[in-house]
């Protein structure tokens, strides 16, 4: 999974719908180096799922542009901003094939709580993800609160030290 990266200020003025606040020039070079250690790490996707929101997309389309084989981007309801990380499992199970690689682009702090929530059954937040920030998760007896196993958790400055 994958935070969005650096993105505007929150400003009701500018953005009154904040799904539509983007990420910064600055954020967009930042997520793309990020992407570019990211896509040495992980394994080819099968799905790549994103949050509607336009900072998350676009992070999306950054990450998808760096992997080797990206598949279609998906939207899903259950990664918008505020949600909590009960519908992302709910989601997984339902959609997902077992041995199925996913990557996920969200938010904090649901992507935070979906950790806690795979590691110790409970939506707490126990890494904190950085913007651009990645962490994997395996589920080695299925997708569902308290089997996950982190298998590593990067932040952006670290991701983009290995896009050497």
């Amino acid at each position: 999974m994958v935070r969005h990266g650096p993105a505007e200020p929150r400003d009701p003025a500018r953005w009154p719908n904040d799904d539509r606040r983007p990420l910064t020039t600055k954020g967009r070079s930042q997520t793309r180096r990020a992407a570019r250690g990211l896509a040495g790490i992980v394994s080819p996707a099968d799905r790549l799922v994103t949050s509607s929101a336009d900072r998350a997309v676009k992070t999306a389309k950054i990450v998808a542009a760096e992997l080797a084989s990206a598949p279609k981007l998906e939207t899903w309801a259950e990664l918008a901003p505020g949600n909590l990380p009960d519908p992302i499992f709910d989601r997984l199970r339902r959609s997902v094939h077992p041995g199925e690689e996913v990557l996920l682009i969200g938010h904090e702090p649901t992507l935070a709580e979906f950790v806690g929530m795979a590691l110790v059954g409970d939506g707490v937040s126990v890494v904190r993800l950085t913007r651009g920030g990645a962490a994997c998760l395996d589920f080695p007896s299925g997708v569902k609160p308290g089997a996950g196993r982190l298998v590593w958790l990067f932040t952006r400055k670290q991701l983009s030290k290995r896009d050497v």
